[in-house]
């Protein structure tokens, strides 16, 4: 795909929801094309999302840090 256009990546795995209101979620998604094919990167999404998805990724480097949810 045209990196201009973006990189669709499916989600794998929801991981957990932070913010301040908890509208953000932590996911790990896949990559469907492209040099980094097939990798997995955690990022953060805006609103809501389930496993499934396909989101498109402006960049496919960039990788959010992993929240820690006190227990």
């Amino acid at each position: 795909m045209d990196e201009k256009l973006g990189t669709p990546a499916e989600v794998v795995e929801v991981r957990t929801r932070t913010g301040a209101t908890g509208d953000i979620f932590q996911v790990k998604c896949k990559i469907l094309e492209g040099p980094d094919k097939g990798g997995v990167r955690t990022r953060n999404v805006k609103g809501p999302i389930q496993v499934g998805d396909v989101l498109v990724l402006m960049e496919t480097e960039r990788e959010a840090k992993e929240i820690k949810v006190p227990r």
